[in-house]
């Protein structure tokens, strides 16, 4: 909000009328603060101390912090627990601003059809795809997990990709043009699913094997390390230097938020040569932009490939299901030139020189309601044993890459993300994770030892929301502390300090993730 005082075309200016002028300021900032408490702190650009004050790291974990509730500043959701918990518009979101809400989540909902259809609007499914609608693999808009044994997978993909071949693919690769190269037969990703007359490309196939990990008091825990193969491919081998990188869906909760913190608040973390020797060195991950035909910041996805919303929307459609946007107006998703009979299927777009099949008007409603999707509020943050998980939270360092706060910008896209206090526990950047998480698999900038931190808020509701409490990129850790011990690179050291806990410490720390 921003104050201006009027001055006469003469120049004139009285000093009873500008104290009237005054007055009534701070008599309005008094009523926004007590309004809107948690963001009243950001309403001026004057504010940066006390904003960089609040941003500080707490010391005192006798008590919760102001605010620590509310996730998602003002538009924390505040609604009944249950598995809707991550379905809930953002709180402070108008009457009128609410149909456009539930209008997305129509399309998000929505199953898409092979083309030719007698519903237009809902044709275009494929020829290839991984799910029929976008909650086909975001769940209650949550969390994924990785297929049981014989079953094929519904919320986990295989992305693949091959190791540069020539000088102009690597050119491509440095200029941020490409992502990563594609297998030349199957694509980007792997295909389990097809309209009736093509052939899907192939399954998944996970094993597992077990690994005890000793912790100090004497409990043994076993990780499962998966291996990845497919079978049944359709269209010949893939390459022999193909690299398959497994990733379950995230929940997409928050995602307007994080696209509102201000680009140089999250750069602004980054230490690429560890100029602190705290051990943690994260990087941002630049992506080429095909919305704003640029490079920008990669916030989205499990590499941060994306970085905006609608640009991850798009891609998920292309690729998940095989719907053309007007940002990727390819109606034969990913298929290749290897793939006759799906290149030669119907589309459902409009003509074959107009092949969209969403349109701009309905993809700005999908990106509205991803954007809107309101973070649950904490519980029960004044509990003792919850505050204790936080402070060893805090002094293993898992800080370092979970960053608890941000402050989103003043003009962010949506009005319901401006100006907020937020909890995500991420700094967007990428961390090299040690060699048992690596994938090999490059993606822009990140390389196959490195993710992005994935925002904690919500994750003691997986359970709740999703019914399992697989955790992550492929969803491997079959609960919180699983997660916590597949930790190695720069988060070693944290994990160490959680190995060398005693048991009451390390269900304390538990205890606070399940309250985020």
């Amino acid at each position: 909000m921003k104050f201006f005082i009027l001055q006469s075309k003469q120049g004139q200016n009285s000093i009873s009328a500008f104290k009237s002028v005054l007055s009534s300021l701070i008599a309005i900032c008094c009523i926004l603060s007590a309004m809107f408490a948690p963001i009243g702190y950001a309403q001026f650009q004057s504010d940066s101390k006390r904003i960089e004050r609040i941003l500080t790291p707490t010391e005192d974990f006798s008590k919760a912090e102001k605010y620590e509730t509310r996730s998602g500043g003002a538009a924390t959701v505040f609604e009944s627990i249950n598995s809707n918990s991550f379905s809930h518009p953002s709180a402070n979101m108008s009457f009128e601003r609410k149909a456009q809400f539930f209008v997305g989540n129509g399309l998000f909902r929505k199953f898409w059809v092979s083309a030719p259809s007698s519903t237009k609007s809902s044709d275009g499914l494929g020829p290839l795809f991984n799910a029929r609608s976008c909650q086909g693999c975001h769940i209650k808009d949550g969390r994924g997990q990785p297929p049981a044994f014989g079953q094929k997978a519904t919320s986990m993909i295989l992305r693949v990709s091959i190791q540069l071949q020539t000088n102009a693919e690597k050119e491509l690769l440095k200029s941020n043009r490409r992502k990563s190269m594609p297998d030349p037969t199957y694509g980007d990703q792997l295909q389990n699913f097809s309209v009736q007359g093509v052939g899907a490309e192939g399954e998944m196939l996970i094993t597992y094997q077990e690994t005890p990990i000793e912790l100090a008091d004497g409990e043994t825990v076993n990780l499962r390390k998966p291996s990845y193969e497919v079978t049944r491919l359709t269209y010949g081998p893939l390459q022999q230097d193909a690299v398959l990188s497994p990733r379950v869906a995230p929940p997409v909760i928050g995602m307007g938020l994080l696209e509102a913190i201000a680009e140089e608040d999250i750069l602004a973390w980054e230490d690429v040569d560890d100029l602190d020797r705290d051990g943690i060195s994260g990087r941002a991950n630049i992506v080429w932009s095909d919305e704003y035909n640029r490079l920008m910041l990669g916030r989205f996805g499990w590499k941060g490939g994306n970085p905006t919303v609608v640009q991850q929307s798009a891609s998920a459609f292309l690729a998940d299901i095989g719907i053309a946007t007007p940002l990727y107006p390819n109606p034969y998703g990913d298929c290749t030139k290897m793939q006759l009979e799906c290149l030669s299927s119907p589309h459902g777009g409009e003509t074959d020189e107009f092949p969209v099949e969403i349109n701009s008007e309905l993809m700005a409603l999908v990106a509205f309601y991803t954007r809107n999707l309101g973070v649950p509020a904490r519980r029960d943050v004044q509990d003792l044993q919850i505050l204790e998980g936080k402070r060893l939270f805090y002094e293993a360092n898992c800080i370092g890459c979970h960053r608890p706060k941000f402050v989103t910008r003043r003009d962010s896209i949506g009005e319901e993300q401006s100006f907020q206090l937020i909890w995500p526990y991420s700094d967007l950047l990428l961390h090299d994770m040690g060699e048992g998480l690596a994938d090999g698999s490059i993606e822009s900038k990140a390389n196959g030892r490195e993710w992005r931190t994935p925002p904690l808020w919500g994750i003691g509701l997986t359970e709740t929301v999703n019914g399992h409490t697989f955790f992550l990129h492929d969803g491997r850790a079959r609960n919180l502390l699983e997660a916590i011990l597949w930790h190695g690179g720069e988060a070693e050291d944290s994990k160490q300090q959680v190995i060398a806990m005693t048991r009451s410490e390390r269900e304390a720390l538990i205890a606070f993730l399940h309250s985020l």
